[in-house]
């Protein structure tokens, strides 16, 4: 099957990347996929994975989730945050991926925003 990104055609590294390639290869699946597994932590300390479609901005990622979610609830709790993205391709292409680590933030809409999402 021919690979048309790039970053996956190729062996898979054998050894560390230099970190300038290895930030190359991170942009390069974040900007060419868009379904990423977000991890977060229930209340009693369980882990909680999510899938949700995002947008990213750099190492940034963005994705919508209502107030009242499971996700949004643990995050305004506890806000560390685990993001999995993968390339879904079959062999072992399939198991080239980024897993980013950081803390969230909730950027909330206004009343406007909001009508416009609800019509």
């Amino acid at each position: 099957m021919p690979l048309t990104n790039p970053w996956l055609s190729g062996a898979a590294p054998t050894r560390l990347l230099p970190r300038a390639d290895l930030e190359e290869r991170i942009l390069n699946l974040l900007s060419s996929q868009n379904m990423a597994v977000i991890a977060t932590t229930n209340r009693d300390g369980s882990p909680a994975a999510t899938p949700v479609r995002y947008f990213s901005l750099g190492f940034e990622i963005f994705y919508t989730s209502w107030n009242d979610s499971a996700k949004s609830r643990n995050l305004r709790r506890d806000p560390r945050v685990s993001a999995g993205i993968f390339a879904p391709l079959a062999g072992q292409a399939s198991s080239r991926g980024a897993q980013l680590f950081g803390t969230a933030r909730t950027i909330c809409q206004g009343p406007a925003e909001l009508d416009h999402w609800r019509s």
